[in-house]
């Protein structure tokens, strides 16, 4: 639709399943509309191909050109971190650098809480390398200022890089990065002051957002507002359509929240993971959930030749319900990975690895990691 006479509105349309994505962007001209369709790949072979055609009152046309913004350097799979990801606890999602630089100026920044990075983060994610540098740009310390209940993150701080890589054939073989804001410098801004603050001082090129999200104080900007006040400031604004929950009648779920419409969300995963639906978990995030455990002075694993337990005390990241769990993995380096069944009772995680075992040289080790990833459901 077209918010105020002649201006131009940049509308991210997308349907999404399993096997195939079709997309439509709409740019909105006094005298014609164009449309601009293309294909997303769901692995790292599909091209990026992007399909334009001109609509007008009178005629169409149409022509091809890649989807894949030109200024992104593409990244080999070489460059990608592998299946293992060697822990750090340094971060690089910092605030603006204290020279008054932006770290992601020039960049398209998804906007989000990305606490679970699920199938709908990415898309927000794929839209963004399309018409730029990505950037998942979120709020830090809301629980803290808003006096929020603290929960435990669906992925683990240390674990959320892997992940990012494992979209970088979905993003023009980009990885996303991440870039937090602290909430209190943001939460009194308008929402004009807010997109001001995203042009002038961050120097963003364009934002990415879904059809529901609200932004400004007291949440008074909605998609529609944010389209017409990037216009204003001379930035690209792409709204999304929710990518919603194909896989499980959402009757099944707590639906108590009124802006519940059967979309994926991080809700929907705390939900299936408080009911150790792990095969459900998985779809909703596109991948098997990880857990990581960190060993301190205090909490070592126990490793036996066949099990290796750790207490719920070093967990970094949200666990399925207490039970039993078949076809798991225990992923203990690049090129160690064991399959397993996991047992979750009140105090403990214990990983059983019924014949295989851990051979001498693993058992001897003291790990300060165990990495663990679900694919089955509990039994």
């Amino acid at each position: 639709m077209l918010l105020s006479g002649g201006s131009r509105i940049s509308h991210h349309l997308r349907e999404c399943d399993l096997h195939f994505h079709l997309s439509c962007r709409f740019r909105f001209y006094s005298s014609q509309i164009v449309l601009l369709s293309f294909p997303s790949p769901l692995n790292a072979s599909w091209p990026c191909i992007e399909k334009q055609t001109r609509m007008s009152s009178s005629s169409s046309s149409s022509s091809s050109s890649s989807s894949c913004y030109a200024g992104i350097p593409s990244e080999s799979p070489r460059e990608i971190p592998p299946f293992f990801y060697s822990f750090s606890q340094q971060e690089d999602d910092q605030e603006i650098i204290s020279d008054g630089l932006s770290p992601i100026a020039g960049g398209v920044v998804a906007l989000g809480k990305f606490d679970a990075l699920h199938i709908g983060h990415r898309e927000l994610a794929i839209q963004a390398s399309r018409a730029g540098p990505p950037f998942l740009l979120s709020l830090s310390g809301m629980a803290e200022v808003l006096g929020w209940e603290q929960r435990a993150p669906i992925v683990a701080k240390c674990d959320r890089k892997r992940v990012l890589s494992s979209w970088a054939p979905y993003c023009c073989k980009t990885v996303p990065k991440e870039f937090q804001v602290e909430f209190s410098k943001v939460r009194h801004l308008s929402p004009r002051e807010f997109v001001e603050k995203l042009s002038r001082e961050l120097r963003v090129r364009g934002v990415v957002a879904g059809e529901n999200y609200r932004f400004g104080y007291k949440a008074a900007g909605d998609a529609s507002d944010l389209v017409k006040l990037c216009d204003e400031y001379g930035m690209e604004a792409y709204i999304i359509k929710s990518v919603m929950d194909k896989y499980q009648n959402s009757a099944t779920l707590n639906t108590s929240n009124p802006k519940e419409r059967g979309q994926v969300s991080s809700t929907r995963v705390r939900q299936a993971l408080a009911v150790g639906d792990m095969r459900y978990v998985s779809e909703l995030l596109g991948r098997p959930h990880r857990i990581v455990l960190m060993a301190t002075d205090s909490e070592r694993f126990s490793v036996g030749d066949y099990k290796v337990s750790a207490s719920k005390s070093c967990l970094m990241n949200l666990a399925p319900k207490e039970g039993l769990y078949e076809k798991c993995y225990l992923i203990l380096d690049q090129e160690n990975v064991v399959q397993c069944r996991v047992v979750i009772d009140t105090n403990f995680v214990h990983v059983e690895m019924g014949g295989l075992g851990l051979s001498d040289n693993f058992r001897t080790q003291h790990f300060q990691f165990l990495q663990i990833e679900f694919a089955g459901s509990s039994s």
